[in-house]
């Protein structure tokens, strides 16, 4: 792939990756280097996208990039530095830090279909896994988020509609 190419593909997807990849991490030095390192796997002359199905490559490239970060022994040896991530509003802010509290595998269902649009069966594919284990793990996530915040916060639904956490 050319280097206009990747470098148009880094500006339409950049912050979509790594928006998703932070959200799995939950550290922004850990998600950079992810986001780097899956737009420097486009200079591989074996990788062919087909038009329209760029950004679910991004997406599931950086999922498994993230699946990989999480399993290496390093990093479950290292504590890592809470980092604050500024919000405007009080509400945004305990949202956020409740949702970097869930496992990752919960976070990631979560930001792909709250805050990127996905359908659950466009993030199965993505995951790679079954549309199941899509529906518990948002369902548990729903849950834990619940419980974790005091009052009862409505997330927006991914088409601008209000989806009541249940």
């Amino acid at each position: 792939m050319e280097n206009e190419q990747i470098s148009d593909l880094f500006c339409r997807y950049g912050d979509d990756v790594f928006r998703l990849a932070l959200s799995y991490l939950g550290n922004r030095a850990d998600a950079e280097d992810v986001c780097q390192n899956v737009f420097l796997k486009l200079t591989d002359s074996r990788i062919t996208l087909y038009p329209g199905k760029e950004k679910a490559w991004l997406f599931t490239c950086t999922a498994n990039a993230c699946k990989n970060q999480l399993k290496c022994f390093w990093r479950r040896n290292v504590i890592g530095a809470e980092e604050e991530i500024p919000f405007a509003q009080k509400e945004e802010r305990d949202l956020y830090a409740a949702l970097m509290t869930l496992p990752a595998r919960y976070r990631a269902v979560i930001h792909l279909y709250y805050f990127e649009g996905y359908s659950q069966g466009e993030i199965s594919e993505i995951l790679r896994i079954s549309k199941t284990a899509v529906q518990t793990r948002m369902s548990r996530a729903r849950n834990k988020l619940k419980e974790a915040l005091s009052d009862e916060t409505d997330l927006p639904h991914h088409d601008g509609t209000e989806n009541p956490v249940r």
